[in-house]
């Protein structure tokens, strides 16, 4: 439920701070006062779009936040979902600047306007006549039904395998189609493959052979810097390094038997020789390929203008060759193997569009089983709401053909008056109908719902006073199974609150600023008396309101 609600800066409101109550509330105020900009500020926080001329004249920015509370485990399980620890409560806000730019915060932790909405379908809903007109758009109609049949699991299983039969049908039809082009195309990917099979690549030989040839092109200096360190080591004529460690040993050995330590010694240098005429003779090779090494490089330039080639054609490296070449050889098999291919993809059609038959069989029930609950209830509610004429059937059409949400075309039907026949709901209902329709509706699905707080908008607007009171029973029963707000005109509505807010304005320091207060059962008297009145609230107008507020609590 929403606990408390902060504004700043919209339009009339400088700073209003509501704290609300479970059950059914109410808020009431003259023309103008800021009900609507109430209305505004919860659609901002809720991730609508707000126009920045309702940011106060003078401020730079707007904000609007508030705290939920009583969370509902669909709420929870969301939250977790996105990284947030559960708790039984949560803050939301909303900064507008100037410039357009807007920031939304979750607990205090910066949000896309993607996650505020996704969380805030399952905490707030306001309904107002956009809400009302959509009960006319056959999506709703049946995403109203979805939602009292519970199919959302069965749905959510059904996308899946649709989603398979779509995938596997798209890739038959585009098998089948062409098949002179798909022809052409076997011969531009048979010469692809016999192009890049020919050069027989290795993944990582062009490394290799780069290193190579930038070695060989280099062979003259390797050459010569070997052929001195080899001399130098063990092959030098005025003494190498290996000759003179072999003399220095030599000599430690003549006097080991007068200074035995020496022996030790003369043995690090036999093992140093040793060491050195290994790097001496391993240093020797290297320069192997001195003497002809343009055969060699002549090779390595070719292989390398073979790879080049290919890059030119088919990937910047030898990787990417080889991955164009499998890709290739994939669509050459299954242009050879297409009727293999085709036959496959027919049986594994057949077998998901069994199952999705099956799926949208068991959907179709529910829905029809859910639809007649749903046409028995709201014609009740109707009934009550002073329409005992009006006939309403929710129309569930099963066809024959798989569509992403079933086999089933769903549409509300009404008729006004008696002896007309049903139509559909955008033909016929005028904009009271629909506030009525719409709250039978939530009648019924008001256990289903799941969502903490609903918001009626002028649900009185077009209908007399004695359906006005009945339209607040029913809200009054609504708000057993979750949060009910209503923004009202009607004192049949407002008497029954539980909690009654008063809207108002005053001037301060000069501008014009709104205020809520919490109403006592005086002021509750006084304010419906002024709704019930007209330029001056006379007595009698004080004793009707006092006998609605008491009636009220009857219900």
């Amino acid at each position: 439920m929403l606990q408390s609600l902060h504004i700043e800066n919209i339009a009339v409101i400088k700073t209003l701070d509501i704290d609300f109550e479970n059950g059914f509330s109410v808020l009431t105020g003259e023309t103008g006062a800021g009900k609507s900009i109430i209305i505004d500020s919860i659609n901002m926080l809720s991730g609508n779009r707000i126009s920045r001329e309702l940011i106060r004249s003078g401020e730079d920015k707007a904000l609007v936040s508030a705290v939920f509370c009583e969370l509902s485990e669909n709420v929870k399980r969301l939250l977790e979902e996105y990284g947030f620890e559960t708790e039984d409560s949560l803050m939301l806000q909303r900064t507008l600047s100037k410039d357009g730019k807007s920031i939304v915060k979750l607990n205090g932790r910066t949000v896309t306007q993607a996650i505020q909405k996704d969380i805030c379908r399952l905490l707030i809903n306001i309904h107002g006549q956009n809400e009302n007109q959509r009960l006319v758009n056959k999506g709703a109609q049946l995403d109203i039904l979805d939602a009292f049949a519970e199919n959302g699991e069965l749905l959510s299983e059904y996308s899946d395998v649709y989603k398979q039969l779509s995938e596997a049908k798209s890739k038959l039809d585009e098998l089948n189609s062409n098949q002179a082009e798909k022809m052409r195309m076997r011969d531009v990917y048979a010469f692809q493959m016999e192009e890049i099979n020919a050069v027989k690549l290795k993944d990582g030989e062009e490394d290799i052979l780069e290193a190579e040839r930038n070695r060989l092109g280099s062979i003259e200096k390797i050459s010569e810097k070997v052929n001195l360190v080899y001399r130098a080591l063990y092959a030098g004529e005025k003494g190498s390094a290996v000759y003179l460690l072999e003399r220095s040993a030599a000599a430690l050995d003549k006097i080991s038997d007068v200074l035995p330590e020496v022996r030790e010694l003369s043995q690090r240098l036999n093992d140093y020789r040793y060491e050195i005429e290994d790097i001496a003779l391993t240093v020797r090779d290297y320069a192997a390929d001195a003497e002809n090494p343009t055969e060699q490089l002549n090779k390595i330039e070719s292989r390398l203008d073979a790879i080049n080639k290919l890059k030119r054609k088919y990937g910047n490296t030898v990787a990417e060759i080889l991955e164009f070449r499998d890709k290739t050889a994939k669509m050459l098999d299954e242009i050879d193997n297409s009727d293999d291919i085709k036959e496959d993809i027919s049986n594994e059609i057949k077998r998901v569009g069994k199952i999705a038959i099956e799926l949208a069989e068991k959907i179709h029930d529910r829905r029809a089983s859910a639809a007649e609950k749903i046409t028995v209830g709201v014609m009740e509610n109707l009934k009550f709401l002073d329409m005992p004429k009006v006939k309403f059937r929710l129309a569930v059409n099963s066809g024959t053909k798989l569509r992403n949400d079933g086999l089933d075309d769903v549409e509300f039907l009404i008729a006004t008056n008696a002896g007309e026949p049903l139509m559909p709901l955008e033909k016929i209902a005028s904009g009271g109908e629909l506030s009525r329709i719409m709250l039978a509706l939530k009648c019924v699905l008001s256990d289903k719902d799941g969502v903490g707080t609903v918001i009626y908008d002028e649900v009185d607007a077009g209908i007399s006073g004695k359906t006005s009171r009945k339209v607040g029973i029913k809200l009054k029963e609504i708000s057993e199974f979750m949060q009910i707000i209503s923004v009202t005109h009607s004192a049949q509505i407002a008497s029954l609150a539980d909690n009654h807010y008063l809207i108002s304005k005053q001037d301060v320091d000069g501008r014009t600023e709104s205020s809520v207060d919490l109403l006592d059962e005086k002021g509750r008297v006084n304010e419906i008396a002024r709704i019930l009145g007209g330029i001056n609230v006379t007595e009698s107008q004080m004793t009707a309101a006092r006998e609605m507020i008491e009636e009220g609590r009857s219900y």
